[in-house]
């Protein structure tokens, strides 16, 4: 396996693979919950949103303050993170889970697309002059072309920007990566659209500058997690610096490098903690090669049941299925998991018969799916409350961990 595979694939396991009411507690996604869960002890929704516009008043307002009398934003407000122990990150992970479950705009926080105390720099030379970027500033120079993108004023563009220490987590004898795959792992830190942290809390999934032949239609994604390390990119990469703002678009500082993912296969393999009974089943069946032939199809949607799900069957039930006799009702059991073709993200769908991709709008969804069984399809509909997204087939069995990102598609445990 390629040493650039495993920074987020290892960290991705911390996703899938810690005990079910950790990752329960990491993601603040139960597929049970009981009456007395701490949801329905949250306060009112009036309470909640005046909770949250004087966190961020007051975030705010430090930062622009910090900003206002400093030379250099980049630098400025990564300073302020590491002087109040990432108080900034703190604050975020605290507010978005709070109040996730109203949150469906950052207007509700009083928030606009308005730059606070208007801007001289653009990204690309607030990331050049900075103390703290000198090593993506010169992985930048490398390619003329993202200079004048990152220098450019067409969009205003979303910029996630790895701090130096985030390259110093590359081991010392990894082999030096081609120049077109780094020029991807650039591309896979900007979005060409304008996401601050008030649309970062309640969103799931960020488009990227990437594109790949292998998801379809629309640009690889990085989704947005809160959890116990805060505000996270890829549940790896935490944020540490929010909001720092260029006359094109926006920077936040994450500590870790956002690598373009591996295909669905090769996450299924790398997880034998959560998903070694799936990759079984997939390789007795013969499904495994299909679904990682990338020819065969273009993006998908893995519904993976987790070996929590499997044995939620019973031994009796498993091992007749995994017996010579069962086989066949395991490989249509496995397809019926299966979607090709048709990438389902939590806020966004990717069809390839389709001329461009499809935000999920805020409320709810409904959509069905053809699976690899013959004349099957899956029942999804997708619920949208601010952060708080609850996907749900055919009714009752409900997603617990979403978007997997992965280069040919997502996974949706």
């Amino acid at each position: 396996m390629k040493f650039t595979y495993i920074l987020p694939l290892v960290a991705l396991s911390t996703a899938f693979v810690l005990p079910e009411q950790h990752v329960f507690s990491e993601l603040a996604v139960e597929s049970h919950r009981s009456a007395d869960s701490a949801f329905d002890k949250l306060p009112s929704r009036e309470q909640l949103v005046d909770k949250v516009e004087h966190s961020f008043e007051k975030l705010t307002g430090k930062f622009d303050q910090v900003v206002k009398c400093s030379k250099h934003a980049l630098d400025s407000a990564i300073d302020y993170a590491a002087e109040t122990g990432n108080n900034v990150a703190e604050k975020v992970h605290k507010t978005g889970f709070e109040t996730s479950s109203w949150l469906d705009s950052n207007a509700h926080l009083g928030l606009n697309d308005h730059h606070h105390n208007e801007p001289n720099q653009t990204i690309y030379q607030l990331i050049s002059t900075s103390k703290y970027t000198t090593k993506l500033a010169a992985a930048i120079n490398e390619y003329p072309d993202l200079v004048v993108l990152l220098n450019g004023t067409i969009a205003n563009y979303t910029f996630f920007a790895p701090i130096d220490s985030a390259f110093d987590k590359i081991p010392d004898k990894a082999p030096k990566p081609s120049k077109e795959f780094l020029k991807n792992v650039l591309l896979y830190h900007v979005s060409p659209e304008y996401y601050p942290a008030g649309k970062v809390l309640v969103t799931h999934t960020v488009p990227t500058a990437l594109t790949v032949d292998t998801v379809g239609i629309g640009p690889q994604r990085v989704s947005t997690n809160i959890g116990l390390k805060g505000l996270t990119v890829n549940f790896y990469a935490r944020i540490i610096a929010i909001d720092i703002f260029g006359t094109n678009g926006v920077i936040h500082g994450i500590d870790s490098l956002l690598v373009p993912p591996p295909n669905v296969v090769d996450i299924i393999q790398f997880l034998p903690g959560e998903f070694s009974t799936l990759e079984l089943g997939l390789t007795k069946t013969g499904l495994l090669p299909m679904i990682n032939d990338t020819s065969a199809h273009v993006g998908g949607t893995v519904f993976a049941p987790s070996n929590f799900a499997f044995q939620k069957l019973g031994p009796k039930i498993t091992g007749f299925l995994f017996s010579s006799y069962g086989q066949k009702y395991l490989k249509a059991l496995l397809e019926y998991h299966v979607v090709a073709n048709q990438t389902l993200y939590s806020d966004a769908y990717y069809a390839v018969d389709s001329t461009e991709s499809q935000d999920i709008p805020k409320g709810t969804f409904h959509i069905d799916l053809p699976t690899l069984l013959k004349d099957k399809s899956l029942n999804v509909n997708v619920a949208r409350y601010g952060r708080i997204i609850i996907i749900r087939i055919n009714g009752f069995s409900q997603v617990t961990i979403e978007d997997g990102i992965a280069a040919d598609g997502v996974i949706q445990v």
